[in-house]
């Protein structure tokens, strides 16, 4: 997969080309009414929703934390709380998502945040050669191997999706 700028770099793109990774830009013409940003960037670009990954933020013992899964299928709040070593998580508040990433909501990457948060991957991303990620906005995903995407978060690798 060559590595390719994507139109208007992101934090996200710049990120990845700073440290080396290849990775490949799939730009998609994004609609406003969508109810679902992944499931519509997996129909736009004609990919399997197991491999386009959603970037969720919550809120683990009241710290944020950011959890990687499929756009098929939805996270697994007690999961995510083990894997970090929580009692409890909840979903983030969009508003607090936005501040801590510099991203907006339904365009928030797991990589290239405006500050690292800890970062859990589902196990699941690893059954696949490429995954898809936000690539920073709304209408543009990024593909990478999915060891590139936990080396470039620091993530933990963890089963907190759920179909």
């Amino acid at each position: 997969m060559a590595r390719r700028r994507a139109p208007g770099g992101t934090p996200a793109t710049l990120a990845l080309e700073r440290a080396g990774v290849e990775f490949s830009a799939h730009a998609y013409d994004h609609d406003p009414a969508a109810a679902s940003y992944g499931l519509e960037a997996a129909t736009a670009l004609g990919l399997d929703p197991v491999t386009v990954l959603k970037t969720l933020l919550c809120e683990a013992d009241g710290r944020l934390v950011v959890a990687v899964v499929p756009v098929a299928g939805q996270l697994d709040l007690k999961a995510l709380a083990a894997a970090v070593g929580a009692k409890r998580a909840v979903m983030a508040d969009p508003a607090a998502a936005e501040r801590a990433t510099g991203y907006v909501v339904g365009g928030i990457s797991p990589l290239g945040q405006r500050r690292r948060l800890p970062t859990v991957v589902d196990a699941s991303a690893l059954d696949h050669d490429h995954v898809y990620v936000s690539g920073g906005r709304r209408g543009l995903d990024l593909g990478l191997a999915p060891a590139d995407l936990v080396a470039q978060c620091g993530a933990v690798v963890a089963a907190v999706g759920r179909a």
